[in-house]
């Protein structure tokens, strides 16, 4: 398989962590997506002022944090593509559609581009939804086989693209065989590998961590944890023999060929209870997963992992960052991309993102790359967020795709999906063609947000230059053609406009100005007399053949991206 090249990078100052430490970061949320009623929090008092910005550095002089990345496309299989007309998407299916993801021929156009795919859970399980695994070696029957996955990965190999899988191992189903045993015999084997209340001396009270309610669950007489649901008890991680099956479960599928993991719920390991939040249940977390990352070196030590660490908190996430994670899913980010794109208003994001840089470049010794997003399988989808208006999901794409670190995509953001919660009405249908006309549309979940009245599909979006599928593809073409936007770190910018958005990109070699005109009307930024500076003096990209560079002077045409050198 094509691998990342993880290089060591070396750690921003220590003044500018310190910095970071001092005020509200952006690298989390509170569990709940932005709505549209929610607008871009304004800056803390003691962030309010922008710092003097940075011109480029003059070739040479500074080393910058740089962050080589791939744009990922999360997939939801039974939503996807049906290979076979049963109406349930399977791996073949997303075989016949890797070429709209990207066909290996950088030549053309009509692809997404992308590098890397994201598989939600597609280890058999009794739930559509795939998160209560039943038999962690093997594929979901609605899917395939192994042997389909195993041609996925080579047919995602010869276009260039990585393939990373959902590891859920915090619980497994009531219906996995090992709990089945467990809940029958408390003599049995696998009796310790769950938490028994009665069995641990524990009472089965208290509040869940992961939500409302009790974590604890009745059978045959006795109480065991179950974080999330009943359905998904949780796995003793105190147990050795647990630790040691999870391991060579990842082992079994990067020794298969994929690249890596997204790790499902990482912070409840350990963390089941509402009294367990703290430093010490950090601590056990964050143990394991490095004792994991330390047997997947075993195999891969180029292997990429992100976790889904849903927190408010950069202090939260920060640990996870120290020889374990790779990447923690930007949650804060997502929002602020979000609030600046519907409130038409900068919201100081790419200063933020320096702090916050700079603890997780010191905790990870480097090493660490991020994991920017506008929404998953989990929240309300971004269009829906944005009340249907398509100029400000091109402004959230241009923000999200102009990033540094890894972009993820989910499925159908490219293309204006809609979808709010309940969570079978946010994983839809992909909608290739809103007339129905494709014969691998997935019909398994009734469309409430995205029938044909509602939304325009792959093939009809394809041939319109101005639709979002077409500024996803040209974003995501700018991002691989320009190496300060494909590795660069970022800097902040002073605009002196409250409408536009500005930040540089920049690696040890390349620098770029990225400007986005965050509102309908055409705005002027004088660049020079903001920032000291008038080095970026070309205009490399741009979203809209009306934008100007006269001199210092730049005229944005409205919701336009560009990008200077």
């Amino acid at each position: 398989m094509i691998r990342n090249t993880w290089g060591r990078r070396r750690a921003l100052p220590i003044w500018l962590t310190a910095l970071t430490l001092t005020g509200s970061l952006i690298a989390g949320c509170s569990g709940t997506s932005v709505t549209p009623q929610e607008e871009a929090k304004p800056p803390a008092a003691s962030e309010s002022k922008q710092p003097d910005t940075k011109a480029p550095a003059p070739e040479g002089k500074t080393e910058v944090d740089e962050q080589p990345s791939d744009v990922y496309y999360e997939i939801f299989v039974r939503s996807f593509y049906d290979s076979d007309g049963d109406g349930i998407g399977d791996l073949q299916g997303v075989i016949e559609k890797l070429d709209y993801l990207n066909d290996g021929n950088p030549e053309t156009s009509e692809d997404l581009g992308v590098t890397g795919i994201w598989l939600m859970p597609i280890n058999p399980s009794p739930s559509y939804h795939g998160y209560d695994v039943t038999d962690y070696r093997s594929i979901h029957p609605d899917y395939g086989t192994l042997d389909d996955f195993k041609t996925l990965l080579a047919e995602a190999d010869k276009r260039g693209i990585k393939i990373i899988m959902d590891l859920v191992v915090n619980h497994t189903s009531t219906e996995h065989a090992w709990f089945q045993q467990a809940a029958k015999d408390k003599a049995s084997d696998t009796r310790d590998w769950y938490i028994w209340a009665e069995d641990q001396g524990k009472t089965p009270s208290g509040s869940s961590a992961a939500g409302s309610g009790s974590p604890w669950h009745e059978m045959n007489g006795a109480h065991y944890m179950g974080t999330f649901w009943g359905g998904m008890p949780d796995l003793n991680f105190d147990n050795p023999k647990v630790r040691e099956e999870m391991k060579d479960i990842g082992k079994f599928w990067l020794e298969l060929g994929v690249d890596g993991f997204r790790i499902d719920a990482a912070k409840h390991i350990y963390e089941d209870l509402m009294s367990d939040k703290g430093e010490a249940t950090t601590a056990k977390n964050t143990a394991w997963w490095q004792e994991f990352r330390a047997s997947m070196h075993e195999v891969n030590p180029e292997a990429y992992i992100v976790g889904e660490i849903w927190d408010n908190s950069a202090a939260v996430i920060a640990p996870y960052l120290e020889n374990a994670f790779d990447s923690g899913f930007n949650f804060g980010l997502g929002e602020s991309i979000i609030g600046a794109a519907m409130n038409e208003k900068d919201n100081n994001l790419a200063f933020t993102l320096e702090r916050t840089y700079g603890l997780f470049s010191q905790v990870s010794d480097g090493k660490f790359t991020d994991a920017a997003f506008l929404t998953n399988h989990d929240m309300n989808r971004v269009m829906s967020q944005l009340k249907d208006d398509v100029n400000h999901a091109k402004m959230a794409a241009g923000i999200l795709l102009t990033m540094p670190g890894h972009p993820f995509i989910y499925y159908g953001e490219e293309i204006g999906m809609k979808g709010a919660k309940p969570d079978e009405q946010i994983r839809e249908p992909m909608i290739w063609s809103n007339t129905s006309s494709d014969k691998g549309q997935t019909t398994w979940e009734p469309l409430m947000h995205n029938r044909g009245d509602q939304v325009q599909g792959v093939e009809q979006q394809t041939g319109d230059e101005d639709s979002l599928l077409s500024r996803y593809r040209t974003l995501i073409r700018w991002r691989n053609e320009m190496p300060a936007l494909n590795s660069g770190t970022i800097e902040s910018f002073a605009s002196g406009n409250q409408q536009v958005m500005a930040y540089i990109r920049r690696t040890n070699e390349n620098g770029a100005l990225v400007v986005h005109n965050l509102s309908g009307t055409e705005q002027t930024v004088d660049l020079a007399s903001k920032n000291g500076s008038a080095d970026f003096r070309s205009l490399a990209r741009t979203t809209d053949d009306s934008a100007a560079l006269d001199g210092s002077s730049l005229t944005l045409p409205p919701y336009a991206t560009v990008i200077l050198e």
